[in-house]
């Protein structure tokens, strides 16, 4: 049996944010010290950096939030009132996850291919984006 515990996908969505129930997962299995070594690197970076830009914060700003909260639902409140972003914006957010890497982003698409290559899913044709391959690699799709 594996020692990950795999956080949520980045397809599901709190307050009409994208991959945030995920990027708190991960924040509270690092203040456990659960967090999963192969995901200490990105905390807070990659799709966790780019939800906080949309929401103008800072990783620790976020780490304070949900480390006083228990509840996502008590975290939810706390976006609410505090990220007032509109339903474009959100929509947006979700838009860029979910077609990252772009086609013509060849650097990224090579990037994929290697992360593809690396997890064993070189054969999975139908994993054409980051997202697609999270799912993939923690065993979802």
């Amino acid at each position: 049996m594996s020692d990950v515990i795999y956080p949520r996908s980045a397809r599901e969505t709190m307050c009409g944010w994208m991959h945030l129930p995920r990027y708190i997962d991960k924040i509270r299995l690092h203040l456990a010290g659960k967090l999963h070594p192969d995901y200490h690197d990105n905390l807070g970076k990659g799709f966790d950096g780019l939800w906080l830009k949309r929401a103008g914060l800072t990783h620790d700003q976020f780490v304070a939030v949900v480390k006083d909260t228990i509840t996502d639902g008590e975290v939810a409140d706390w976006v609410l009132k505090h990220v007032q972003r509109s339903d474009a914006e959100k929509q947006a957010h979700a838009a860029g996850m979910l077609n990252y890497p772009k086609p013509d982003d060849a650097a990224m698409q090579a990037r994929l291919k290697l992360r593809k290559e690396q997890a064993g899913l070189a054969h999975r044709e139908d994993i054409r984006t980051f997202v697609d391959f999270i799912d993939a690699d923690e065993k979802r799709i």
